[in-house]
């Protein structure tokens, strides 16, 4: 599957952004719909991967700036991924792993020098391959264990 991973851009590709997040973390997780949208997205950057025929098929976001700064407990050079979902069509295709750098990318180009993010904890071993490295103890968000996980860039 040839896919394409670009940073949202007006309201269709957002459409397509919250497509994926409802299917992955709302139907297949069950997380509840007012958990899942936030008063981070307006002032987040998101990416969009996109299949052949233009339909979405993953999706993760940067928080960056102020709002980082209010997460991560104002750690400078720290910018957050989050959100990142695969459809099922195109798990186990490396997509997942691919959104991570582009968003890593993304912070490098604000000026980051570290991403932390916010891992459930069946994903750990995932990030950790990416060179991610788990930190502080396991707590709950929306239902699920979490764990928060850092790299330098």
């Amino acid at each position: 599957m040839t896919v394409t991973i670009r940073i949202a851009r007006g309201e269709a590709d957002l459409a397509l952004v919250h497509e994926v997040r409802r299917e992955v973390f709302i139907v297949e997780q069950g997380i509840a719909e007012e958990e899942e949208w936030d008063d981070l997205d307006p002032t987040s950057e998101h990416l969009l991967a996109v299949g052949p025929e233009g339909e979405p098929v993953g999706t993760a976001r940067l928080i960056f700036g102020e709002p980082a700064l209010g997460i991560t407990g104002g750690v400078g050079g720290r910018v957050l991924l989050g959100r990142l979902a695969v459809l099922k069509t195109a798990r186990g295709t490396g997509l997942g792993a691919e959104l991570v750098r582009a968003v890593e990318a993304a912070g490098r180009a604000r000026g980051a020098r570290e991403m932390e993010l916010h891992a459930q904890v069946q994903a750990l071993g995932f990030y950790e391959r990416l060179g991610y490295a788990a930190e502080g103890p396991v707590y709950d968000d929306a239902g699920i264990p979490h764990r928060t996980m850092t790299r330098v860039l």
